[in-house]
């Protein structure tokens, strides 16, 4: 089985950047499909985008336009390019393959 460990998380201001990595242990390249979730305080967890062999990129409405899926098959990490954030994205996010895992999450938090 996969594992995943996800990093770049902390603290930002509005409006500022983050990239997110999520690294796996083993080949990505045949994996249908890798996602990002989140999951803010008191609230459910939710999709904010996925990419879907290789090429197919779905994002939530409330990130489009400032965020960006993409993955490095050689380095087997996805990534999550987080601009213009606000202090609505503050969640932990989570990095999920389609066989069923997650990562241990990481902590972004937008405050000025």
């Amino acid at each position: 089985q996969v594992q995943l460990v996800e990093s770049g998380g902390g603290l930002v201001q509005p409006g500022g950047s983050l990239r997110l990595s999520c690294a796996a242990s083993k080949s990505i390249f045949r994996i249908y499909r890798m996602a990002w979730y989140r999951q803010a305080p008191g609230k459910q967890r939710e999709l904010v985008a996925d990419i879907s062999s290789g090429s197919r990129i779905y994002y939530a409405d409330s990130v489009k336009g400032r965020f960006t899926i993409s993955t490095d098959n050689a380095k087997n990490t996805v990534y999550l390019q987080m601009n213009s954030l606000k202090p609505e994205d503050t969640a932990v996010y989570y990095c999920y393959e389609d066989g069923g895992r997650w990562g241990q999450g990481t902590q972004v938090t937008v405050s000025s």
